[in-house]
């Protein structure tokens, strides 16, 4: 069963719950920024990404509150003085980084609040968190209002002018190790994940070669009740299908010849994607594919 939804007939409140929970895990723009008094402000948002790398644009987005439709002190900032940094937020520094979202009264800053250092920056007025993996300082060139109602929210557009690495983050050839930075990111309602050791792997990029697809495949394979569509996935990503030449030369488990002369073709398509899936595990493509070729 699939529930459907009209964003525009549930309370606010319910669509925020929903998109909040699925489109995640999302990444933290710890942003400060400075209004025209000169006081900070610091504040997490999870509407965030980076969009462009030349130039370097970052997008975060302050949503107007729900209960009175009143903007952040963020937004208003902006507004003034078109200047933040954008701090990355990781597992050691979380717990104060929730702390700042707090909602304080204007003119109250977060740094001291939640026990931040304030870093002087080098291009823009707004500090940076010492306490922060990485921070880019930014030029807000645009502010990006998206309606007027509470939920609504503003694009605030960013170019980074500097980036800040904390070299403890850095592996051995100077690049960010993703254990190290140990970054944090917000789920829906109170949940956070953090993104290191176990939660953590590698996908072969399939641009670096061309996949044949999934529809290469044979059909009782792409029909299995066994083979995930992750296991399909690693299949289809292999840059050519075995020749017939392969397929002949290949030899069997000597367990599967004696399947093949004794059991039901059910059976037989059973234990075959029990093989190639173990195959697939251990990362033998080639040879998932060619234990998958062996029968029609």
């Amino acid at each position: 069963m699939i529930k459907s939804i009209d964003p525009a007939k549930v309370e606010i409140s319910e669509v925020y719950g929903i998109a909040t929970a699925a489109v995640s895990p999302r990444p933290i723009a710890f942003v400060s920024s400075i209004n025209d008094k000169g006081e900070v402000n610091l504040s997490p948002f999870s509407f965030f990404n980076v969009f462009s790398v030349n130039p370097l644009v970052l997008v975060f987005s302050t949503v107007r509150r729900m209960r009175d439709n009143t903007t952040k002190d963020t937004f208003n900032n902006v507004k003034q003085h078109a200047e933040v940094v954008i701090n990355i937020v990781n597992h050691d520094m979380v717990e104060q980084m929730s702390l700042s979202s707090t909602e304080y009264a204007e003119g109250v800053n977060e740094f001291v609040k939640a026990g931040f250092t304030e870093l002087k920056s080098d291009l823009v007025k707004p500090p940076r968190v010492k306490e922060a993996p990485v921070s880019f300082e930014c030029k807000v060139t645009e502010v990006k209002e998206l309606g007027t109602e509470g939920g609504a929210g503003a694009l605030i557009i960013c170019e980074a002018v500097r980036i800040h690495l904390n070299d403890e983050i850095l592996d051995e050839s100077g690049k960010i190790d993703p254990n190290k930075i140990d970054a944090v990111a917000r789920m829906g309602g109170d949940f956070y994940c953090r993104a290191s050791n176990d939660s953590i792997f590698e996908i072969g990029k399939p641009t670096r070669i061309k996949g044949v697809g999934v529809d290469a495949l044979p059909d009782h394979a792409k029909n299995s009740k066994l083979l995930t569509g992750n296991d399909l996935g690693k299949l289809g990503g292999l840059d050519v299908v075995p020749t017939e030449a392969e397929v002949g030369a290949f030899v069997m488990d000597d367990s599967i010849i004696q399947l093949m002369s004794e059991e039901t073709n059910e059976v037989l398509e059973e234990k075959i994607h029990e093989l190639a899936q173990q195959l697939i595990k251990q990362n033998e493509l080639k040879k998932a594919w060619l234990t998958l070729l062996q029968i029609a």
